[in-house]
Formats: structure tokens, sequence, C-alpha cells
């Protein structure tokens, strides 16, 4: 399968169906190969950071993240971290962007973005095409965008449709000294609302190593060049192209080429006969 580049900060995907060039018993083998760590530990999620996983949670370091996400057809750059309830229900994975200090004074226009991001899936929906990818259309904010100064949090979901199919993509930016880390939300759109609460609280176990907190920067850090509203609609991609006409939709459409769907029963059944055995 060949590969393209981009960071999952922009987002993850997760097939519908299983991936057409594997058999299902190949499928088994790659999946039974994952060296799976339970919680109740403290585990990296990124070099940056570690969260604090309770029992009955899972993770999987980088390498066989990047397994995992090949194997359901997902874009990966090889230094994601997924972490997750055992039986599968959800998941979320992490990932770190060295995008500089980015100031968090910024106020959020929605409505400016939503129409960005619905510009944006146009130009997605071309590459989606050439790569024999189902096209999506986007119907509205299922969150807004909302920042928590406490947290130094940004969150938001866009729900979008594909092939008759509602999809919920669910973002979270958590903004540290130098970088930020984004932390992607994969489930199904009927249980949307019980796997974001399950992971906010997961993430109040989360927290920037010493020295890389939000709270720690000094004069002199390096500085990002864009602020909230970019990390919305892609991050640096969109920041390079702002004021750029096509560009700048044409650099969103890439940043969100990658939403996910519903977590296939394939899946859910090798999820659940790991957690049997």
């Amino acid at each position: 399968m060949a590969k393209f580049k981009f960071t999952l900060a922009a987002a993850v995907v997760l097939a519908t169906s299983l991936v057409a060039a594997q058999e299902p018993s190949e499928a088994e083998a790659i999946y039974s190969s994952l060296q799976w760590e339970a919680g109740p530990g403290n585990y990296d999620v990124t070099n940056k950071a570690s969260i604090d996983l309770p029992a009955g949670f899972d993770r999987l370091n980088s390498s066989d993240t990047a397994a995992l996400m090949e194997l359901m057809e997902n874009p990966s750059s090889g230094s994601e971290y997924y972490v997750g309830p055992e039986d599968g229900r959800w998941f979320a994975v992490f990932s770190y962007e060295d995008t500089g200090h980015i100031k968090d004074d910024e106020e959020i226009d929605a409505d400016d973005l939503l129409y960005s991001i619905k510009e944006g899936t146009k130009y997605g929906n071309e590459e989606r095409r050439k790569r024999g990818w189902a096209e999506m259309q986007i119907i509205g904010w299922q969150y807004e965008p909302r920042y928590s100064d406490r947290t130094n949090r940004l969150s938001w979901a866009i729900l979008a449709e594909s092939e008759g199919y509602e999809i919920v993509n669910y973002n979270t930016r958590l903004l540290g000294r130098t970088g930020v880390i984004s932390a992607t939300l994969v489930t199904d759109p009927e249980t949307l609302t019980t796997s974001v609460g399950e992971f906010e609280n997961l993430l109040d176990g989360f927290s920037y190593n010493a020295g890389d907190l939000y709270a720690e920067y000094r004069e002199g850090d390096k500085l990002a060049t864009y602020g909230l509203a970019a990390l919305v609609t892609g991050g640096a991609a969109a920041a390079v192209a702002k004021g750029a006409g096509k560009g700048l939709f044409k650099a969103i459409g890439l940043g969100i080429l990658a939403f996910f769907a519903a977590i296939s029963k394939f899946f859910k059944g090798m999820f659940s006969r790991r957690q049997s055995a």
C-alpha cells in the first residue's frame, strides 16, 4: 500500500471494511503480533508526555501503532501511540508536532472555520478519488471548537457524511511549551457522547514531561507561525497557505483528508476475542 505524508495532527482514518489486499487470516496474524501494554500504569504517549492508564485500558508503542494503522488502511508517520479500552469500544491516537509555542489568545470564529473546511473538502475529495476512497461531505459541527486555558486543550468535532453513513471526527490538541500533541478519538457515532466522556476522563491523567509544560514557556523559545484556528484547519499547511485563496482550501483539504468512519465488525471481533483470551 502506497504511503503519503502528513501527520495525524490532521486526523485518523478507520476503514469500514477489511483491507482489500489482505485475507482475514493474514490480518489476524498481524493483529495477534501486537504487543499490548495494559493498565494500570504510566506510559509514554510520544517522547514529550505520558498518561496514566487505569485497569482495563491498553497502550501500543509507536511501531505497533504504525502496524495497526497500516492494517486499518490509515496513514501513519510511525510516531503515533495508540491508547484505548481493552474491548476496543473506542481508541485514541496521540502524536507530537514540533510547531513551536502556540499563543492561545486568538479568537475562534466557528462559522468562518466551517466554511473553510467545507471548501477544503472539495479539494480533499479530489485526492480521495485518486486513491479510490469514498468522497465525503461536511454537514456541520458536532461540537464547535472550544479551548480551555486551564488545561490548554482545544477540542472540536465535525459531522460529515460518506456513502450514506454519518462520520464524526473528534479532535483534541494539547498545547505544550514548544509544540502540540494531537489526540484523535475514534469511535462509533452512536456512542460518541459516552466515548467523549470516557476519553476526557482519561485525559485527566495526561501530562507533559517536566520542562515541556505550556506554562514553562520561556522568552527565546521557538514560536509557532499560527494560532488556535489553524490547528482546526490542518495546522502548518493551512497557515502557510493563508491568504493564498485556493491554496488555503487545498491545504485544508489535505488536512481533513483522513476522516475516520465507524469501527468495522471485523476489528471489533478481534478486540472481543483478545479480551476473552
